[in-house]
């Protein structure tokens, strides 16, 4: 496109259009559908949610219209940031477009009125969708606030999710920022996104530097300040080259990549063997082969996308050391310097682009019952050649997201926890975190937690049964025929 489209030029009445054919589609499908869940109340009469999710981002989103469409509407919706800012989208993402295909369904669920196209082009129209390459990064945002708006999602946002208690056959929830110091649930969905099962990946070496000289891809950073710096940035990855590019065109001095690796890696595999069948297929497969995947995908690593990369390589002061792996850090005066198998290097600031681990037990909110979360570790031995300590530490959840005891009957309540976010790749594949799957993610979550509501008040609905009295026939459709005499039979 010549000129990029943005929310401000745009005009409103396609997009007026759209929302009304929205709230067609779901009157023709019937969604959302009526709640079938009966009422529960604590202990002390106190209100039950059958469902809170956590996090109201894009996998938060998909999960909730899945409960609704499926009449699970006694839930909650509760995010920690800002309307609007949910998700990483508008925060520490720093990449100018996204790496997923445009053409992607996405959180549509099947509806083709709540796909990306259907809301680009009701904004902008077909000519410019048919122009458009990668989706912006700060438009899905937008798409995805419009998503909120037009399902009329309940999100509450500034409330967070401190500590998760067993209470009986209920989870209690204690909050910051709610009107109420806790409530109960039956089911909590943890839709926490990339870092949802663990937190940001800090090597060991910056612990001698003080917190102004380095940052990690997922902080704040003021950009700005580093005008005229030196920036060193640790790994190659897609969140270590948008921090580089961000670093460059502030006007930093000279960006290095110090790379572990001794190339570059160019393919991403997970992407090329993306179909119906792997999505569906991948959870279903033994523990050997689920893991044999995911090994390779981490042994030959994703790739920076093309334009992310190349935004950084246009600056003639970026550059790229590889095999140059930081051993140790300290300071020199104002100066870091990192120690590295090719030498030292001084720089005046350093950003780490090392993603996040998974690992359960650093989540504050199951405080320390974490550890009672059984692991692929716990589960499953690799060969010597796949051994991989990261992969060990993802939880080995079961077919509904859910959590498992590591020792049967000392945690039974985290069966009632779903791991709807990257923790859950493993086990279950690319559904609970990444645009291509989040949909069928999504139903399979909602379909196993609405199984599980109803087996557990299955003796209510069986009552409900006994006691439904209202007739379909009234008596006058019919009347009563005499038996027929002999001579009256053919």
């Amino acid at each position: 496109m010549s000129e990029r489209p943005t929310a401000a030029t745009a005009p409103l009445d396609g997009l007026e259009a759209l929302n009304a054919r929205v709230r067609y589609d779901l009157e023709c499908l019937n969604l959302p559908a009526a709640n079938w869940v009966p009422e529960t109340t604590g202990p002390r009469g106190e209100k039950v949610h059958d469902v809170v999710i956590m996090g109201g981002g894009m996998c938060g989103l998909v999960a909730a219209f899945a409960m609704l469409s499926g009449g699970m509407r006694n839930m909650r919706i509760l995010d920690r940031n800002p309307e609007g800012y949910e998700g990483p989208w508008l925060t520490y993402a720093r990449m100018e477009t996204l790496r997923s295909p445009k053409t992607l369904p996405g959180p549509a669920l099947g509806i083709g009125s709540l796909t990306f196209r259907a809301w680009f082009e009701a904004r902008f129209g077909s000519a410019e969708w048919e122009q458009l390459d990668k989706i912006p990064r700060p438009m899905w945002m937008e798409y995805l606030r419009w998503y909120r708006r037009v399902l009329d999602l309940p999100v509450e946002n500034r409330i967070e999710i401190t500590r998760v208690r067993p209470e009986g056959d209920l989870l209690r929830l204690e909050l910051s920022g709610a009107a109420e110091e806790s409530i109960l649930t039956r089911r909590l969905v943890m839709a926490t996104g990339r870092d949802g099962t663990g937190r940001a990946n800090i090597p060991g070496f910056v612990s001698g530097l003080p917190e102004h000289a380095w940052a990690h891809s997922a902080d704040e950073i003021d950009f700005a300040a580093l005008r005229n710096k030196r920036v060193a940035v640790v790994g190659v990855g897609a969140s270590a080259v948008d921090n580089a590019a961000e670093a460059l065109e502030h006007g930093a001095a000279e960006v290095r990549h110090l790379i572990r690796r001794d190339s570059m890696p160019t393919i991403n595999k997970m992407m090329g063997i993306g179909s119906y069948g792997f999505t569906h297929g991948f959870a279903a497969l033994d523990d050997a082969w689920r893991w044999r995947f995911m090994h390779y995908s981490f042994a030959t690593q994703t790739p920076a996308p093309r334009g992310s990369t190349l935004r950084v390589s246009r600056h003639p002061n970026a550059y790229f050391h590889f095999g140059a792996g930081v051993e140790r850090a300290r300071m020199d005066g104002n100066e870091i310097v990192l120690t590295t198998p090719r030498g030292e290097l001084r720089t005046d600031y350093l950003i780490l682009g090392t993603g996040f681990t998974v690992e359960p037990d650093a989540r504050p909110e199951l405080g320390e019952d974490a550890d009672r979360i059984l692991l692929w570790k716990d589960r499953y031995t690799p060969p010597p050649e796949l051994d991989h300590p990261d992969l060990g530490n993802f939880p080995y959840v079961s077919g509904d997201f859910a959590f498992q005891e590591r020792e049967p009957g000392t945690a039974p309540w985290l069966t009632r926890i779903h791991c709807f976010n990257y923790g859950a790749s493993l086990s279950m594949g690319k559904v609970s975190g990444d645009i291509p799957g989040i949909s069928e993610g999504a139903s399979w979550l909602s379909s196993a937690i609405a199984a599980a509501l109803y087996r557990e008040d299955v003796q209510t609905h069986w009552q409900q049964m006994l006691d439904y009295d209202k007739p379909e026939l009234l008596g006058d459709e019919w009347r009563e025929s005499d038996w027929p005499r002999r001579r009256d039979v053919a």
